[in-house]
C-alpha cells in the first residue's frame, strides 16, 4: 500500500537516539539467559491471583486436575517505596523516564500457564470456557520493574482443536517484537499440544493484562493480569491487584459470531468482576460476587482492566471518589473523580480510601455498560460488593448520577507525569472508517477501504526472513523505513460506533479526539500518551508515535467483533533491522508444527487472521 494514498498525514522532525542503541539492546536480548527463581511451588488446583499484597478478595475460579509450575515473586517493593512515599523505587522515582532508563534488576520471573476447554459456571450458569491453569482469569503475571519475564504457554485445546497465541497487552516489546504474540503478524497458531515460550523485558510498570490474539479466545476465558510493581503518582495502603471487568454471555462468542455477521453485535447477557457475578434476582439468583474487605481509613489500589468483547463501561465505588493514578502503563498526575469511563482493553490504576463507614458496613462497586454504544441485559447488575465487616451483606447504597456515554476520559484529566513535546507537523489527509462485505459476503471493517485479511501460517516476520517482499494490500501493511521519526495519524468515522484503537510496540500521543467536525486544534503540550484511545462515533482521532521500535506492530479496533472482522492495520517499522532481533529458526519450527497440525485436521480459518 502507498503511503500517500493511506493514513500517514505528515511525517515530523527527526528525534534524539534512544538511549539504548539497536545493537546494544539486539544483543542483550540474545545474550540474556534464563535464570530460574529459586522460589518454586507447584500447584494442583489453579487459583486466580486478585492480590499482590492482600488476600481479602474473592473470585470464582474453576478447577483442574493438571499440576502446574509457576513462580512466586515476592512482589516486595524495593527499599523507601513505603505507603507513606510510592514515588520511590530502588535508585529511581516517578520521575525517571522508563522510555531512557530500565532498572537492571538481574532478575527473571517465570511462569507456567496451560490452556484448556473446560466447563465453568462464573455467575452460576453453566456453560463451555476455555481457562488458563483452570481459572478466568488466569494467574496474574507479577514482576518488577526491569525484570525479565519468561512464561511457557501450552495448548491443551484440544476438543475445539483451537491454535492460541498470548499476546502481553500493551508491553511495548522494545526490540522483541517476536515475543508480542500476534499471529498472521509475529508468529504462526500454538497447536494443541505444543508449548510457546515468550521472553519479554518489563521495561515499563503499571498494569495491564494478557490474552490470545487468535479469533475470539480472549473472550472465551483466555486472559489474565500483569503487574509490573514500580513508583507511584499517589500513596496508598494495600495494592489489590488487577480488577477485570468483563461482558459475559451464556452462548460462547463464537456460537455468536454468526449472529454478529448476520446481524449485528448481540446482547450479552451479563457481566463479571474477577471471573464472576450473581445471574438472576431473589431465589432465581445464581453465582457469587466479587467481594473486597478494608479496613476504615485505609487506601487502596485498583488496577482496573477493561476484558470486555463489546462493552465500554463507567465504573464506581457507592459513595467514594477515585483517584486515579494512570492510564495504561503511563503515570499521570492525579485527579479525582466520582466515576472512570473505560473503553475495551484500558486500564486505570485509581485509589479508593475506605472513609464511608459512618454512611454504610458495605457499598457496591459497580460496572455499568454504556447503553449508547453496550448492550446487556443485564446492566444494573453487574456489581462487586466492598465491605468493613468480616461478612459482605448485600449493599442499600445507591450510585453516583452520571450520563450515559461512550467517552474517554478528559485529556486534561490524563496529564502524563513525565512531561512531553510533541514536534508539530502539517498533514491534510484523514482516513475513513466505512462497512462493507469481502468478497466472500463477510462483513468486515474497512479502514482506508482496505480490511485487513492476513493468513495464520504465514506471518509477517516470517515473510521477512523470506524476503517475500510483495505484500497483498488486504496485509494492510505500511513500511516505515526511518529510524526515530515521528508519524501522525488521523482517523475519521462517519458512522455513530465508538472504537477503542490499540497500538502494538508503542505507547501513542492523543494529540486530538472528538467529536465531528474537527475544528484543527492539536495539543502537542504533554499530550495524554497510552496505547488504547477511543475514536468516538462519528468523531475522529489524531496521534501520534516515534518510530523507535523495529518490527511488525498491529494497529486495531479492540471490540472484538472489530477486530475479527478486519478493522486492523499492520506498520513494518526498521525493517532492515527487524531480522537480527528475531529467533527465525524457532518461528520456523513453530509454523512448520501448525502447518502439520493444519493438514492433518483441516482447519478453517474465516476471520481477519488476528
Amino acid at each position: 500500500m502507498k503511503l500517500q494514498t493511506l493514513l500517514f498525514v505528515a511525517f515530523g522532525l527527526t528525534a534524539a537516539a534512544a538511549t539504548i542503541s539497536v545493537e546494544q539492546h539486539a544483543a542483550a536480548v540474545a545474550n540474556h539467559k534464563t535464570t530460574t527463581t529459586t522460589a518454586m511451588t507447584k500447584i494442583t488446583k489453579a487459583k486466580t491471583t486478585t492480590t499482590t499484597t492482600s488476600t481479602s478478595t474473592k473470585t470464582k475460579t474453576t478447577t483442574t486436575t493438571t499440576t502446574t509450575k509457576v513462580s512466586k515473586p515476592t512482589g516486595a517493593p524495593c527499599a523507601g517505596n513505603k505507603a507513606s512515599n510510592r514515588s520511590k523505587w530502588c535508585k529511581h522515582d516517578i520521575s525517571t523516564d522508563y522510555t531512557e532508563v530500565v532498572p537492571d534488576t538481574g532478575v527473571t520471573r517465570e511462569y507456567w500457564l496451560t490452556l484448556d476447554d473446560l466447563t465453568a459456571a462464573p455467575d452460576g450458569f453453566s456453560r463451555p470456557v476455555m481457562a488458563i491453569n483452570g481459572s478466568i482469569p488466569g494467574p496474574t503475571i507479577i514482576a518488577d520493574w526491569g525484570d525479565w519475564v519468561v512464561v511457557h504457554v501450552t495448548n491443551n485445546l484440544h476438543t475445539s482443536m483451537n491454535g492460541t497465541s498470548i499476546h502481553w497487552h500493551g508491553i511495548r516489546q522494545n526490540y522483541t517484537n517476536g515475543q508480542d504474540g500476534v499471529v498472521s503478524i509475529t508468529q504462526c497458531p500454538t497447536a494443541p499440544g505444543d508449548t510457546m515460550t515468550y521472553k519479554w523485558q518489563a521495561v515499563q510498570y503499571g498494569s495491564s493484562w494478557y490474552h490470545s490474539h487468535i479469533g475470539l479466545q480472549a473472550w472465551e476465558g483466555v486472559f489474565g493480569g500483569i503487574v509490573i510493581n514500580g513508583p507511584a503518582t499517589a500513596n496508598y495502603d494495600v495494592d489489590m491487584g488487577n480488577l477485570f471487568l468483563t461482558d459475559w454471555s451464556h452462548r460462547t462468542v463464537d456460537e455468536l459470531y454468526s449472529y454478529a455477521q448476520a446481524v449485528g453485535p448481540p446482547i450479552l447477557d451479563t457481566g463479571l468482576l474477577n471471573g464472576t457475578n450473581v445471574y438472576g434476582n431473589g431465589s432465581t439468583a445464581t453465582g457469587e460476587r466479587f467481594t473486597m474487605r478494608v479496613e476504615r481509613g485505609s487506601s487502596y489500589r485498583l488496577r482496573i482492566v477493561n476484558s470486555a468483547v463489546d462493552t465500554h463501561w463507567k465504573f464506581m465505588v457507592d459513595n467514594h471518589t477515585l483517584t486515579v493514578i494512570s492510564a495504561d502503563f503511563v503515570p499521570i498526575n492525579p485527579f479525582t473523580t466520582n466515576y472512570i469511563d473505560i473503553g475495551m482493553s484500558q486500564r486505570y490504576d485509581v485509589i479508593v480510601t475506605a472513609n464511608q463507614r459512618k454512611v454504610a458496613e458495605s457499598f457496591w462497586m459497580r460496572a455499568i455498560p454504556q447503553e449508547a454504544c453496550s448492550e446487556n441485559a443485564n446492566p444494573d447488575n453487574i456489581r462487586g460488593i466492598m465491605h468493613f465487616n468480616k461478612k459482605a451483606k448485600e449493599p442499600t447504597t445507591n450510585a453516583w448520577n452520571f450520563d450515559d456515554g461512550c467517552l474517554d476520559e478528559s485529556a486534561a484529566n490524563l496529564v502524563p507525569y513525565v512531561s512531553k513535546t510533541v514536534s508539530a507537523a502539517d498533514w491534510s489527509n484523514m482516513t475513513d472508517v466505512t462497512v462493507g462485505r469481502n468478497s466472500a459476503n463477510l462483513f468486515r471493517w474497512y479502514l482506508n477501504s482496505t480490511t485487513m485479511q492476513v493468513f495464520w501460517e504465514d506471518p509477517t516476520l516470517l515473510q521477512v526472513f523470506n524476503n517475500q517482499t510483495d505484500y497483498s494490500e488486504s496485509s494492510g501493511l505500511i513500511t516505515l523505513p526511518v529510524a526515530h521519526e515521528w508519524v501522525y495519524l488521523m482517523i475519521n468515522t462517519s458512522i455513530p460506533v465508538t472504537h477503542p484503537i490499540h497500538l502494538h510496540g508503542h505507547d501513542f500521543f492523543v494529540l486530538a479526539q472528538g467529536s465531528n467536525p474537527w475544528d484543527g486544534s492539536v495539543n502537542t503540550n504533554n499530550p495524554p500518551r497510552r496505547d488504547t484511545a477511543l475514536l468516538f462515533g462519528n468523531g475522529y482521532l489524531l496521534i501520534g508515535f516515534e518510530t523507535d521500535n523495529p518490527g511488525a506492530w498491529l494497529m486495531h479496533c479492540h471490540n472484538g467483533w472489530h477486530t475479527d472482522e478486519g478493522f486492523a492495520l499492520q506498520f513494518l517499522e526498521r525493517e532492515e533491522e527487524i531480522e537480527p532481533l528475531i529467533g527465525f529458526d524457532a518461528l520456523r519450527e513453530h509454523c512448520a508444527a501448525w502447518k502439520t497440525y493444519d493438514a492433518t485436521y483441516n482447519i478453517d480459518q474465516e476471520d481477519s487472521g488476528i
